[in-house]
């Protein structure tokens, strides 16, 4: 890793640490790093719980217990500077006994979370919100369970290992955390290394496809059969209108389907509320992006015609956002959803609106991006 000297017109190497010979530790310094910051990981996660043992019969617990956008149970394990040799073994137990785990029992848990953390918040709204479905939606934990592993290093045994679970449909990542010096300012960073990100899409397709195979809830089955169909109709809609923005994204039983652009997503979103187009912007704590986004407030809103955009600080939240909105009566001039499959309607509007939507806001977005 360089960095960038603008001045200079230069770069000059970072030094390649060990987390040992810096003193991190790996419960109190990297796993709450990944804890308060978990979309390093490279997608949105809610962490639910930390050291988690409710396990019958063991005084084992896991590091990080998390769900990702599709209700799904994820268990992240960090070691240091070395994987050691078994902590896939010590994963695929702690996915064994969380396989059981019900909707009531992870909300219970995560609220033991909060609750411990002093936080005066409700687990199950916390839920509805992250993954924007209302309550007939909520049914977690319904496929198999994920693993996440963070080191700076891997054994080769460990390796072999993850390769063979991937051939066999387990769901595994492994990332590198490096940590890297320059004088007293020191730097981390987190990457994918297996599977590459470039080949991730394509294993996920394969597996989701065993996973229809397997039996689900029924109400549930159905909403996700629904939203598949609804999302590759919008696809091949915006594909006919010239529009490549979900071309190389498979559409899958989410309520939102999205694409990256730099430190944001722009989104087609079914929402609890209503139906939307947005910026979603990820990682903005200190929320320096959506400010400088609102700088341009004045401009955006003349030049979008369709109707008012909302900007939202989420104050308390990592992220921010930018979005138009309508009802579903607003859209087809009654109150019934897309459920009711009125699919041409909702998609003629979620393509116009986006359409206008990003092209107005993104010459804005990547002047933010690379300036902030």
């Amino acid at each position: 890793m360089y960095r960038i000297n603008r001045e200079q017109n230069n770069i000059s190497k970072l030094e390649e640490r060990k987390f040992s010979e810096l003193q991190f530790k790996e419960r109190e310094n990297l796993q709450e790093w990944i804890a308060k910051n978990p979309e390093i990981l490279g997608e949105d996660l809610l962490i639910i719980q930390k050291e988690f043992d409710g396990f019958n019969d063991t005084q084992e617990r896991l590091d990080l217990l998390a769900l990702d956008t599709g209700g799904n149970i994820v268990v992240i394990e960090n070691k240091l500077d070395d994987s050691g040799r078994d902590v896939v073994w010590q994963a695929l137990k702690y996915v064994s006994y969380c396989s059981t785990l019900s909707t009531s029992q992870i909300i219970k848990i995560y609220q033991d979370y909060l609750d411990g953390q002093g936080l005066e918040e409700n687990a199950k709204d916390n839920i509805l919100e992250f993954l924007d479905i209302d309550e007939d939606g909520l049914l977690l934990n319904r496929n198999d369970q994920r693993i996440i592993f963070v080191a700076n290093n891997y054994r080769k045994e460990v390796t072999s290992t993850v390769l063979w679970l991937l051939q066999h449909s387990v769901q595994v990542q492994c990332f590198r955390a490096i940590p890297y010096g320059r004088g007293e300012e020191l730097f981390l960073q987190i990457a994918q290394i297996i599977p590459l990100p470039e080949t991730k899409e394509f294993m996920i397709d394969a597996m989701e496809k065993e996973l229809e195979e397997k039996s689900k809830s029924k109400k549930v089955a159905e909403t996700e059969t629904r939203l598949v169909e609804f999302w590759n109709k919008l696809k091949a809609e915006l594909s006919v209108r010239k529009m490549d923005l979900l071309d190389n994204v498979t559409a899958k039983p989410y309520f939102n389907i999205s694409t990256l652009r730099g430190r944001a997503s722009f989104g087609f979103c079914i929402g609890r509320k209503g139906y939307r187009v947005e910026l979603y912007i990820w990682q903005d704590e200190e929320k320096h992006l959506i400010e400088a986004m609102s700088e341009y407030k004045s401009e955006i809103d003349e030049k979008f015609t369709l109707g008012e955009i909302q900007w939202e600080r989420l104050e308390g939240k990592k992220a921010s956002r930018i979005k138009f909105e309508k009802t579903a009566l607003e859209i087809t001039g009654d109150a019934d959803g897309w459920r009711n499959k009125k699919d041409e309607a909702f998609i003629n509007w979620y393509c116009d609106a986006m359409k206008e939507f990003y092209d107005v806001l993104l010459p804005y977005w990547t002047k933010v991006n690379n300036e902030v």
